[in-house]
């Protein structure tokens, strides 16, 4: 046994021991590949393969390790990376106003948290600050596994084993406007996404953001837009609200934020939204929270993303590569997908079944390229590159896809 394979079989025997024998058991059904350092959209294995990483779950739009965000967090780890949060502590306050500097008009207030799941739960506590009891999201959605945003992720396989959820759910076709006209009342946080990531990059009809906003504010309800892997340019746009001039109550924002380097999100929301926790700072904390190492990495991911033009980068490369994609799909294997759609860098492919699915994730980790599956639509592959792709990245995606497309063809 060489080195290398010493090396990968101690670490899966770890991942075993002290992790999940799920995800050990996984790992050597696909090869167990380890990925230890990362650069622009490459990812390394520990025996040295390159991968071209198009996958991330959407958190890498300005690549991995770029050293704008990676300088700011180093230089904040060996200042102050951590706040005593007794005293006020400038590099959020810095963060804060960059971060609402890019949101849409009347989203000035921001609230930071650890990760997209603890955004929603901030959320649906803000709500019910405002007395509003009733959580109502569409069917298909994703808004994490944590109990309060389980209980709006519409998905039986993950809410059965941990039932009962909040009370006062309700969740209702995606992009009906009817529907939300007849569960919207008062009392109702709304929750929606501009484009279903992990439902599958599902675009609703033209207008539906602008009926959901205009329902909830006839009804004095609050409106909820997940901005979690949609936001920070991800869709050639800074966020999904934009490309129907919506501003909610309260927008979510993660994944992108961290820049790849530090975890962190936030719930920003307008002055009204806010007024509980304006009023209460105490009403809503967290020890780690707003922490210095992670408001220097969002303040440096949200700078980057703007004087790189990552949001039109995105937009522009999201066009090539959907133009490409369909191009191959109609000339190697029209059988086997069903569409392709998606703005921007959030590009999902449906084939006609979750074995050809997942069959065209292997073929393509063969050929060094990282996708996702939609955890909502299995039969869904997520296309999330970053929007640092260069031109030598944009041939390599499309030659392996080409490449696994040729090959799937002839045995399915």
């Amino acid at each position: 046994m060489t080195a290398t394979e010493q090396t990968h079989a101690a670490v899966v025997d770890l991942y075993r021991r002290h992790l999940s024998k799920g995800r050990a058991s996984l790992a050597e059904l696909t090869g167990g590949d380890q990925e230890v350092s990362s650069h622009a959209a490459h990812v390394f294995g520990a025996d040295g393969r390159r991968f071209l990483d198009c996958g991330g779950y959407g958190v890498f739009l300005v690549g991995h390790t770029h050293p704008a965000v990676v300088d700011a967090v180093v230089a904040q780890a060996r200042t102050h990376p951590m706040s005593t949060r007794l005293l006020l502590e400038p590099t959020a306050a810095r963060a804060a106003e960059a971060l609402a500097a890019v949101t849409p008009p009347g989203l000035e207030r921001v609230h930071f948290v650890n990760s997209g799941a603890e955004a929603v739960e901030a959320a649906i506590k803000l709500a019910r600050a405002h007395g509003k009891d009733r959580l109502v999201s569409a069917g298909g959605g994703f808004h994490g596994k944590t109990m309060g945003a389980l209980s709006l992720t519409a998905k039986e396989l993950y809410q059965a084993p941990f039932r009962p959820l909040l009370p006062q759910v309700a969740h209702v076709p995606y992009g009906d406007v009817q529907a939300l006209a007849d569960s919207v009342t008062a009392d109702t946080c709304l929750v929606l996404e501009p484009v279903q990531g992990e439902g599958g990059v599902v675009v609703p009809p033209d207008g539906y953001l602008t009926e959901a906003q205009r329902i909830c504010r006839e009804r004095g309800a609050l409106l909820v837009l997940d901005e979690i892997q949609t936001g920070l340019g991800r869709l050639g746009t800074w966020w999904g609200a934009d490309r129907e001039h919506v501003t909610p109550d309260v927008l979510l924002v993660g994944k992108g934020l961290s820049g790849g380097v530090v975890p962190v999100a936030a719930m920003v929301a307008t002055d009204a939204a806010y007024e509980p926790f304006n009023r209460d700072p105490f009403l809503h904390t967290s020890t780690f929270a707003a922490s210095p190492i992670a408001m220097a990495a969002a303040r440096a991911a949200v700078e980057t993303i703007a004087g790189e033009g990552m949001v039109e980068r995105a937009a522009a490369l999201g066009r090539t590569l959907t133009g490409e994609l369909a191009r191959i799909v109609a000339e190697r294997c029209p059988e086997l997908v069903t569409e392709i759609r998606g703005p921007g860098l959030l590009i999902g492919m449906e084939f006609k079944d979750e074995h050809t699915a997942g069959a065209f994730v292997m073929e393509l980790h063969d050929h060094g390229v990282l996708v996702n599956h939609s955890l909502n639509a299995h039969k869904v592959l997520r296309f999330t590159p970053p929007a640092v792709l260069t031109p030598s990245d944009v041939d390599w995606l499309l030659t392996a896809f080409d490449a696994a497309a040729s090959t799937l063809e002839g045995t399915l």
